[in-house]
């Protein structure tokens, strides 16, 4: 899996990523391929993978008292703005879980320095983003409808280059969703299934079967992206209420096109 210095460097490059608009996958698999990363996809997926728990779990320490109030809802048995809460975000999981369930071979190959489909995706990205950002009308709160077509678009995320917030605050802001909510929803969503990945790689023995040495790696990955992911929480959700998208959108631009210059460039 590389050196420690390059699964810290992963894991920085994960923490300040994840909470922007900006596919912090497609910049892990940019990472890798400048770093010269080898691993094969199972590898770098799991590194992925870690790298998405530990900044999930930044989500988790920013948003607790949120993350409570979905646990309540789910327990509580009463029908209040609590439980239903609690439900849209179930909803929002079920495309991105059975895609994942489907598809697991297939996405691993996603992610082996695909460099060329991270640049087009990319690109996808921020039309997304320049297109929301001239959506007018954004003040209602997320429906269960709502919570499917954003679960949708979070599924689509799971390609490399496609930003997870970009899509989801994007499709939010699209329905006419306030951006303020747009933003937690979006964070909020992905938590259940990140634990619930790295729940089934512990069930499948995928973690426990690595080595000492790659363990090592995976950690140092993990602590570098939790504790960048912690301070970049705070700080990046903001940013994303108050500033434009379209800053954003050309941001990803310009990375997908130095993305598939790369590709291109190597291939010739």
């Amino acid at each position: 899996m590389g050196s420690i210095l390059n699964a810290i460097i992963l894991g920085i490059v994960q923490g300040l990523t994840e909470f922007l608009p900006v596919s912090s996958s497609g910049h892990l698999e940019l990472a890798k391929y400048i770093l010269g990363e080898d691993s094969v996809g199972e590898e770098s997926l799991l590194m992925t993978v870690s790298l998405h728990v530990a900044t999930a779990l930044a989500t988790i320490v920013v948003f607790r008292k949120d993350i409570a109030q979905i646990f309540r809802g789910l327990f509580q048995f009463k029908w209040n703005e609590e439980t239903r809460f609690s439900l849209k975000i179930i909803i929002s999981m079920i495309p991105a879980a059975l895609v994942g369930l489907l598809f697991e071979e297939q996405i691993e190959q996603l992610f082996n320095k695909q460099i060329l489909l991270v640049g087009f995706a990319l690109l996808i990205t921020g039309l997304l983003l320049y297109f929301a950002d001239r959506a007018k009308l954004t003040n209602k709160p997320v429906g269960f409808w709502d919570s499917l077509i954003v679960g949708i678009a979070q599924a689509i995320a799971i390609l490399p280059g496609i930003s997870r917030s970009g899509a989801t605050i994007s499709s939010c802001v699209l329905l006419g969703i306030d951006r303020e909510r747009a933003a937690r929803f979006s964070f909020l969503m992905v938590v259940p299934l990140i634990l619930a990945k790295i729940a089934k790689d512990l069930l499948d023995g995928e973690i426990a079967s690595q080595s000492s040495s790659e363990l090592i790696h995976l950690s140092a990955g993990f602590i570098a992206a939790f504790v960048t992911g912690l301070f970049a929480c705070i700080w990046m959700i903001r940013l994303v209420k108050r500033s434009k998208l379209t800053y954003f959108s050309i941001y990803c631009f310009m990375v997908g096109v130095i993305a598939i210059a790369l590709a291109l460039f190597n291939k010739g």
